[in-house]
């Protein structure tokens, strides 16, 4: 027989670098989780992915046992990464800090496929290139 669910946790981490200080230790301790146990099992699941934020969705057993799932990093994450700049613009409408190429969302949009509700990489591309625009990043080759 399956096990009853107790709650999902959301919770967005740095790959490898899981610890029981907030935010974790506070939203796991609440539902009765053992931290140290996921704070292992999730820096070994994401160590490959070192220092990218990575977003885990948490399911909680009603024996206090865990399951989770990692997803690709924020599209943010992965455009700021490929235009090589610390943050987006303040107004992305008059201030542009950094450039990324179409191969760049197209890469990025592949990543990202399972987690968007595109059905082709080209579609996910323009998500991603959409998200470009709003953060203050020039899309350099992109189809009209």
């Amino acid at each position: 027989m399956a096990k009853k669910i107790e709650g999902y946790i959301k919770l967005q981490i740095k790959a490898g670098q899981a610890t029981p200080a907030p935010p974790i230790g506070p939203a796991l301790g609440q539902k009765g989780v053992n931290i140290m146990e996921f704070c292992k099992a999730f820096n070994a699941a994401t160590q490959e992915k070192m220092g990218l934020v990575v977003p885990v969705v948490i399911t909680v057993f009603g024996d206090k046992s865990f399951s989770f799932v990692t997803k690709s990093p924020p599209a943010p994450v992965l455009l700021l990464q490929a235009a090589k700049v610390e943050k987006g613009a303040a107004d992305p409408l008059r201030e542009k800090v950094g450039k990324v190429t179409w191969e760049q969302c197209l890469e990025i949009g592949r990543t990202k496929m399972e987690d968007l509700n595109a059905n082709t990489a080209e579609s996910a591309a323009r998500m991603i290139a959409g998200t470009a625009r709003s953060m203050g990043l020039t899309v350099e080759g992109a189809p009209a």
